[in-house]
């Protein structure tokens, strides 16, 4: 399924609001009752949202994420924006790490006019999009390649990147909860993320709009834990609050 601009409307507001009625929908987005109730039943068919009688939440699985191309299908125009205002943000002759995720993806994508830049992934993905850079070195972490989405986890992982102290990691993450944790479903990705956060002078965090309120099993780190976060609108409350107390700079991509 790729969502139209009204059904991401439809899925941003019920990641903002946790939960919704039908009704509320069809007023929020000023469509018919039975526009909304379709809208619905795809998403809820693809595993994006939950039907309760009246009304449609959030999957409240805290333990699985959806599928590598559901994600990057959603929110696709707002990763490229976030892409787009982190590359900005990058300089020619760095050295970077970037971890699995479909906004990593899309920062590798904008990368590709760098120069001079070295580059450590465990994102099979990234390796290949900016392998077509020749401007930029690329190395590929060892380890235990997942199937769904490309990404190398696990223990020998975590030892590979032990080894490096980069520029820059610019991470993406799954869920960013209210008492500031950053979380993520697999834990072996999580201790690779934690070892790459350790191994990096700045920490920049590329997360859209979804991920603020949204649940996840692992603890990542915490928002004091990263120094820049690049998202595609403002935070909802309480967000900027604990943005300020962690003294995280952070951007809307415009």
């Amino acid at each position: 399924m790729q969502p139209n601009p009204r059904q991401l409307t439809l899925l941003t507001e019920v990641q903002r609001q946790g939960s919704m009625t039908v009704e509320q929908l069809a007023e929020q987005l000023g469509v018919t009752l039975q526009t909304v109730r379709r809208d619905v039943q795809r998403m809820a068919d693809e595993g994006l949202l939950t039907r309760f009688h009246g009304g449609v939440r959030v999957p409240s699985s805290t333990v699985e994420n959806i599928a590598h191309q559901q994600r990057k299908d959603l929110h696709a125009e707002g990763k490229s924006r976030i892409a787009s205002a982190v590359a900005a943000a990058v300089p020619n002759d760095c050295s970077l790490i970037l971890n699995i995720g479909t906004t990593t993806e899309a920062v590798a994508r904008a990368l590709l006019h760098h120069s001079g830049l070295r580059v450590i992934t465990n994102n099979l993905n990234v390796a290949t999009i900016l392998s077509a850079n020749p401007k930029c070195e690329v190395i590929v972490v060892g380890g235990v390649v997942r199937g769904r989405d490309q990404g190398i986890v696990g223990e020998a992982a975590v030892d590979f990147i032990r080894q490096f102290k980069v520029d820059i990691a610019i991470i993406g993450i799954s869920a960013i909860e209210s008492d500031g944790s950053l979380r993520d479903f697999d834990f072996r990705e999580v201790k690779v993320s934690q070892t790459i956060i350790s191994h990096a002078r700045e920490v920049w965090l590329a997360a859209d709009s979804s991920k603020f309120n949204r649940p996840a099993m692992v603890e990542v780190a915490r928002l004091s834990q990263i120094d820049r976060l690049f998202t595609d609108a403002t935070p909802p409350t309480p967000f900027p609050a604990l943005l300020a107390d962690a003294q995280v700079r952070f951007e809307v991509a415009p």
